[in-house]
């Protein structure tokens, strides 16, 4: 069977293109997606599914029969990134599907007509579940709160990878345990007093509390964690003022925590809030974090791994499959909000290579330049079915 499903789903590769330039060319951000809904709707309707809402804007849809239930998921939005990467495709619009989630949904919307087509053949029920708001780690939470993990007793996600050292369509399985860190979102604002910039003696600088406040909490990482569990502490804006001559009296720093262990999460939360109090306390100020989203470590089933592995090679061939397991294991990664599912339902998430050796230009996810082999796509379609298909 796997060599017919991968050719079913290479069949679709034109209709899967079109689907996923569509999507690219009119990218959408957090929950408002309208366009990319709409499109996602009535195309499952054209297949003769029957999609129903899910939370604030995600979909999902249901074919077979069975008491088990087996979730496909993919995530639908995009970033507020300026595109450059020159695709004749590529959106005008101030937003971009630089971490290839556009090319998640269309392997999906192949995947269901591949299943549609062999319905008769399903031994279990299938929900698909297409998802918003991934960025903000806030999408998949929103879902299970809707609904869509009512009866599913297991779960799978796709996520491209570009810039691999595999050929692409490659399949790299989760091996059992984390392979995605916990994140948390945050600002930092330091509150001061202004003044006119040639007095600053008679305000309390919150600008320099911050900027003292970055250099501290960079030792967290350096002298206070043991590189064996690593934790990323990352500054991504740092906001102070509003004229050249003031003293700011107030001052944010926004930023990310990337930990691959509660604990560790835990504690670097906790030794952040003790050096910023101490900081502003200390330059007569005050200081105060606030967290704005983020979503736990994604943990991998081993029997669902396991089965995923071994139905993958039989669908794209021992060579197009890959345990991560027998891989060099990497630094600190970009966190992923299927976690919330891993935490409910077991679960593995599944990397496809996108593009690697000259294929494609070499930049990494997020990159206002990042391209994604689209030949890919078949095989990260087959595969969702393949697996769907299996006993």
């Amino acid at each position: 069977m796997g060599n017919e499903i991968l050719e079913m789903a290479k069949k679709r590769q034109t209709q899967a293109v079109a689907d996923r330039r569509y999507l690219h060319k009119n990218a959408e951000v957090g929950f408002a997606l309208p366009r990319t809904k709409a499109y996602v709707w009535e195309r499952l309707k054209g297949m003769g599914y029957e999609p129903k809402e899910c939370g604030r804007c995600g979909i999902t849809a249901e074919i077979g029969q069975g008491k088990e239930c087996f979730l496909l998921r993919a995530d639908m939005d995009a970033l507020p990134i300026e595109e450059r990467s020159g695709e004749p495709f590529a959106a005008k619009n101030g937003q971009m599907h630089a971490c290839g989630h556009d090319l998640h949904t269309a392997m999906l919307l192949t995947a269901a007509a591949v299943l549609k087509d062999r319905e008769q053949r399903l031994s279990r029920r299938l929900r698909l579940l297409f998802q918003p708001a991934e960025e903000l780690l806030e999408g998949a939470r929103d879902c299970i709160e809707g609904g869509a993990l009512e009866g599913v007793t297991s779960a799978m996600m796709l996520h491209v990878l570009p810039s691999m050292p595999f050929p692409t369509g490659t399949a790299i399985v989760s091996a059992e345990g984390i392979t995605a860190p916990a994140a948390d979102f945050f600002d930092v604002t330091f509150y001061g007093k202004g003044c006119h910039g040639s007095s600053p003696w008679q305000g309390v600088d919150s600008l320099l509390m911050g900027a003292q406040a970055v250099n501290i909490l960079q030792s967290i990482s350096a002298r206070e964690l043991s590189p064996d569990v690593p934790a990323t502490l990352t500054f991504g804006k740092f906001h102070a003022g509003d004229v050249d001559n003031a003293i700011a009296a107030r001052t944010v720093v926004s930023g990310t925590l990337r930990a691959m262990d509660e604990e560790r999460r835990a504690f670097v939360k906790k030794r952040m809030g003790e050096i910023v109090r101490s900081v502003a306390r200390g330059m007569r100020g005050r200081a105060q974090i606030r967290y704005k989203g983020g979503c736990p470590c994604l943990c991998n089933d081993g029997k669902i791994s396991s089965f995923v592995y071994e139905r993958g090679r039989e669908t794209l061939g021992n060579r197009y499959v890959l345990s991560s397991a027998t891989l060099p294991k990497g630094s600190v990664g970009g966190s992923e909000d299927f976690a919330y599912i891993a935490e409910k339902v077991p679960s593995v998430m599944v990397g496809i290579c996108a593009g690697s050796g000259g294929q494609v230009r070499a930049e990494p996810l997020h990159s206002p330049h990042v391209c994604f082999d689209e030949r890919c796509m078949p095989y990260g379609a087959a595969l969702l079915a393949g697996v769907a298909l299996s006993e």
